[in-house]
């Protein structure tokens, strides 16, 4: 195996289900939903969304890196979540960034959305009252930002960049970071996304798209938890949510000679483009990224044991998800699972999040439930429903879809 293989070594997240990573996961495995009320602005009584995966009890931690001060300069939770998963993760990795070791660190930590929020609630000051805005609004505002105090945070001052792939924006971090290892730019890569979509119009944008759930006309909404649907008949469009996960990359040879503990390896990745439809998935790139990652990690489809899809509950994605796996593993599909189906849609962060879970799955042996499910005919797919499933996973396949037609997968080799 290459000595530059980038391996995992750290991993930390924030989502719907908690902010203490162990519990979510625990959660996951019990199938329990993150999805309720949207409460993170006041809905006007016509405000076609309702429901939302809000990250709740992260205001109450310590924030010994962001001093009262910084966070009132800081307005956007997504420095919170990003800056909370970064640190977290180094622990777990054990890594001590040195000043020598300091320019050897990458940073490719992102965002798919940027800290919007900040910008709009400055525009609303300055209509309602003239206020000029914040010093900090427009850095909020900056996606890059978001690795750029990552590597304030921890001292890295290797590559930095942000990659910004959509929904599949976590993944491609994952992948950039890689690629810098394997060019011998760096020996660790801090990766990982973070996103604060739930703000009024990008909310609204969602549903006037046809993208947010929404129930069919006169039909009752059910239980929030219910809503988000993957490969089920029912699904009626994803459920937007928050969070960020962090995964920490370095060489299998820096890991060995700092006696670091790997969890996995990525084994083969591909990102292929649609240059078709500015958000309706197309069959043949997605499926071609499919393929060209299970070709690179130099294994046979059958040899994955399971699939963490993108499946974020919409008519056509869902569908076209599961036409490329048919495609790729001829009619015999591993079990698949959809962690939005619990945690709805973190938009670039979603990718990073269900990574971990994945990750968390071939460590403990175990596939979580996609919960809501419903059979749809035209999806013959085993989605693990309703329960957890032990299942023993060498080989497990990540996909990201975002639009734009931006399409990245991910195989992981469990190392333990």
């Amino acid at each position: 195996m290459d000595e530059k293989n980038a391996v995992i070594v750290g991993i930390d997240a924030v989502s719907p289900l908690g902010i203490e990573l162990e519990a979510q996961w625990h959660r996951a495995v019990a199938g329990e939903s993150g999805i309720g009320e949207l409460t993170r602005f006041a809905l006007p009584e016509d405000f076609p969304v309702k429901i939302a995966g809000q990250v709740d009890g992260i205001d109450h931690l310590p924030f010994p890196f962001l001093s009262p001060r910084e966070q009132a300069r800081w307005t956007s939770p997504l420095f919170k979540y990003a800056m909370l998963t970064a640190q977290r993760a180094m622990a777990v990795s054990g890594i001590d960034i040195t000043p020598a070791l300091a320019p050897r660190v990458a940073v490719t930590y992102s965002s798919a959305i940027g800290g919007v929020d900040a910008v709009l609630g400055a525009d609303r000051k300055m209509i309602a009252g003239g206020k000029l805005p914040h010093p900090f609004a427009n850095p909020n505002a900056c996606i890059n930002m978001v690795g750029g105090k990552i590597s304030i945070l921890t001292g890295a001052t290797g590559p930095i960049t942000a990659t910004i792939a959509a929904c599949a924006t976590g993944s491609t971090a994952m992948i950039v970071g890689a690629m810098l290892l394997a060019q011998d730019r760096a020996d660790v890569a801090i990766c990982g996304a973070a996103d604060f979509a739930l703000v009024e119009p990008i909310v609204a944008g969602f549903a006037t798209m046809n993208g947010a759930f929404q129930p069919k006309e006169g039909e009752h909404p059910g239980p929030p938890e219910g809503a988000s649907r993957p490969f089920s008949l029912h699904r009626r469009g994803f459920v937007i949510s928050e969070g960020a996960g962090c995964i920490v990359l370095t060489t299998r040879a820096f890991a060995r000679a700092h006696g670091l503990k790997a969890m996995a390896e990525i084994a083969g990745w591909a990102m292929t483009s649609d240059a078709h439809h500015f958000v309706a998935p197309h069959l043949p790139t997605v499926t071609r990224c499919v393929a060209e990652a299970i070709d690179r990690a130099g294994i046979s489809p059958a040899a994955v044991d399971a699939v963490n899809a993108h499946a974020a509950s919409t008519r056509i994605g869902d569908k076209v998800e599961f036409d490329a796996l048919a495609r790729v593993f001829g009619g015999r599909i591993p079990p698949v699972t959809a962690n939005k189906s619990f945690m709805g849609h973190a938009m670039g962060a979603s990718s990073a999040v269900e990574t971990i879970f994945a990750l968390m799955g071939m460590r403990d042996r175990i596939l979580p439930p996609t919960i809501n499910h419903t059979a749809d005919p035209d999806i013959k797919i085993d989605c693990v429903p309703d329960r957890a499933r032990p299942l023993d996973q060498k080989f497990v396949l990540k996909n990201a879809f975002g639009f734009g037609g931006c399409n990245a997968c991910i195989v992981f080799r469990r190392t333990e």
